[in-house]
């Protein structure tokens, strides 16, 4: 076979393209620090590349919506510690009024005082988070908690009764009515598992089940009860304030059903509270140690797809100066031939 110069030429070029091709693809893996910028640098990568972006993503997702809820959940927790000083301070009010002698002036003083706590317990209850309500189930938009107009604090003797008297078996007589719904917000921490993340207003501040309530009331006219050892914290705060107005101290028939029935109440009222702020802190606990797995699994993920299409900075720099070297002798090479001509060979 004859080799001709434009043969020989074509050679170079040739060589000269790949060599300078290689040149600069191993400039951008030293540049970027990635080895595999397009598919056909690494054609069996491309799927554990893929699949492990893609569970990164999702473990992303996780964290951001499990550190939004944990959010939430510390706001929560933030006015059931309210919620739980004001309970303690009217019980002191309670018991002052109880044990001392007090006259008339200094019951109404208590009693305004008791009036300023109920409308504290109200604007806990109504609280926000990101200008959502946090105590309304799924219903964020609405306001939970709104003061029943058809609330008749008077017994059921009195001429004057127009509405039905307060009923501690029917919740559309309590001088508060819940407008949100019975139904919590659950949050997936990880496949499969799905966690409640906040607390209904219905469940936490009148006592009644989420279960009774999506249950429906029967008859339908008619409102809910609290549960069994639970109550409605508004009619007690609301029924202190009645008794402590009326000087009534032990009469469960009179104003208010009397202060040291209330008093009862009152500690049923702090044990509800305390009770399901202690459910919610163990759920926190757990979206903490759920967000915990999920950074780890994102430190192994990531250090999967380095594996895959991170360059080793040491070798591309190594290589680079060796590519290089290859580059300048092709180059003066070509130059040396290109020099040659027909002359020469006379």
């Amino acid at each position: 076979m004859k080799v001709t110069d434009g043969t020989t030429y074509r050679m170079l070029q040739t060589n000269l393209g790949r060599i300078s091709t290689r040149l600069e693809d191993l400039r951008v893996q030293g540049a970027t620090g990635i080895k595999m910028s397009k598919p056909s640098d690494d054609p069996a990568s491309i799927r554990p590349v893929l699949t492990t972006r893609t569970q990164i993503r999702s473990t992303e997702r996780y964290l951001d919506t499990m550190g939004v809820s944990l959010d939430k959940m510390e706001a929560t927790d933030g006015h059931l510690d309210h919620v739980e000083n004001i309970l303690q301070r009217v019980k002191e009010i309670t018991i002052n009024s109880i044990n001392g002698t007090m006259s008339k002036a200094d019951m109404t003083v208590f009693a305004d005082e008791v009036s300023h706590l109920r409308q504290e317990l109200l604007d806990a209850a109504n609280g926000m988070v990101d200008g959502k309500y946090i105590f309304s189930g799924y219903q964020e938009n609405v306001k939970p908690f709104i003061p029943n107009p058809n609330y008749n604090p008077n017994p059921p003797t009195d001429p004057l009764n127009l509405n039905p008297p307060y009923d501690p078996a029917d919740s559309s007589t309590w001088p508060y009515i819940y407008q949100g719904d019975p139904n919590p917000t659950e949050l997936e921490i990880t496949p499969g598992e799905r966690l409640q993340t906040n607390l209904t207003g219905n469940d936490l501040f009148m006592g009644i089940s989420n279960s009774v309530m999506q249950a429906g009331a029967i008859p339908p006219a008619v409102g809910y009860p609290s549960d069994a050892g639970r109550i409605d914290i508004f009619s007690v705060l609301t029924r202190v304030e009645e008794a402590l107005r009326a000087g009534n101290i032990d009469d469960p028939a009179g104003a208010g059903g009397g202060l040291q029935d209330q008093m009862k109440n009152l500690d049923t009222g702090a044990d509800q509270n305390r009770r399901l702020r202690s459910q919610l802190g163990n759920r926190a606990s757990r979206v903490e140690t759920a967000m915990m797995h999920q950074e780890d699994v994102r430190i192994d993920l990531n250090m999967i797809l380095s594996r895959y299409q991170d360059a080793d900075a040491i070798e591309t720099f190594a290589e680079i100066t060796k590519q290089e070297t290859a580059f300048q002798a092709a180059l003066s090479i070509t130059a040396k031939i290109s020099q040659i001509s027909i002359l020469d060979y006379f």
